[in-house]
């Protein structure tokens, strides 16, 4: 095990050539490591939600003719930030309710809070100021859209301490990180409709299913030290549990397409994540934690696909 003292400002689980230590000033490494700007796929996969979802608002919108395209390319970037802040104070939050538990496992004991080199005053003052950027992102939308994305924190504030008292903490994740999915609608509808619900539960089925494999990294210290998980939970059946959550992604999100109406391209791009998913369950070996984290990260790409499918079917609206 690599000692802290010998990452040289790093952390265990994060690469070693990010941008954040090329760029930034040694002094700001540690609350980028709070905001885990070094490992982007946090953000990627919290904001995919956020781009299906605007992506199939515009697909109703575009066939009634109500909405221009600007307006929908101009949400993109604001999820993007949104994703990016919020998923940074969301990793502070639970970095700071995790304190201790993270000096216990191997992977994150080099993580500022837990090796010292941030206070959790520091830690707290970063959060709040994600959060801001957060909101002013927020207040960008319609007032339907802003108290959704405001409800969004009850659930978030809840997450860090499922696992501790449910072995589905994962649930909790796939309850919080998919919000977005419910948030493109709403900034282009001010309302809701059963597509982004059904587009919602897709994405809670799909990740639980993707940190299910992220967490059998942690699994021998998370049986140490008392955490619980999906990864725990389903041991050696992981597999065939994966087969439901993914089986169940696409048929809900099978089931959002339908009540949208979206084009063609759009299904031929969940056919392609299906591939993705079957490929996923085939080649997983829980007890190779590299592999799972490459898995796990695999999953921003189907994320990417569902996106493309839902952007290339817009002119078939």
């Amino acid at each position: 095990m690599t000692k802290i003292d010998d990452l040289n400002g790093r952390v265990y689980d994060a690469p070693s050539d990010n941008w954040v230590y090329r760029v930034l000033p040694s002094p700001a490494w540690p609350y980028a490591q709070l905001a885990r700007w070094d490992r982007p796929i946090g953000w990627q996969l919290l904001m995919w939600p956020c781009f299906w979802s605007s992506a199939l608002a515009a697909n109703v919108a575009a066939g009634r003719e109500e909405l221009s395209v600007g307006l929908f390319v101009f949400h993109l970037p604001l999820f993007f930030i949104g994703s990016v802040a919020m998923r940074g104070a969301g990793c502070t939050y639970n970095d700071l309710v995790d304190h201790d538990i993270d000096s216990e496992v191997a992977r994150t004991r080099s993580r500022p809070l837990p090796s010292g080199r941030v206070s959790r005053f520091q830690a707290k003052v970063f959060l709040v100021l994600q959060a801001l950027v957060g909101l002013l992102v927020l207040l960008q939308f319609n007032g339907f859209a802003i108290l959704l994305g405001i409800l969004s924190l009850g659930v978030v504030a809840i997450y860090p301490f499922a696992k501790r008292f449910t072995d589905w903490p994962q649930f909790f994740l796939g309850l919080a990180f998919s919000w977005g999915a419910l948030m493109g609608w709403a900034g282009l509808f001010g309302s809701l409709a059963w597509a982004p619900i059904w587009l919602y539960m897709g994405s809670v089925a799909w990740t639980i299913g993707y940190d299910t494999i992220y967490a059998h990294q942690d699994k021998e210290d998370d049986a140490l030290v008392g955490v619980r998980s999906t990864a725990r939970l389903f041991g050696e059946n992981t597999g065939r549990w994966l087969v439901g959550l993914y089986g169940l992604t696409l048929v809900l999100l099978l089931a959002a397409y339908l009540a949208a109406g979206v084009g063609v391209p759009a299904y031929i791009g969940l056919l392609v994540a299906a591939v993705m998913f079957a490929w996923q369950i085939l080649v997983l070996d829980i007890d190779n934690p590299d592999q799972c984290l490459q898995l796990f990260k695999f999953n921003t790409r189907v994320g990417a696909v569902v996106f493309a499918g839902l952007v290339l079917a817009l002119p078939f609206a």
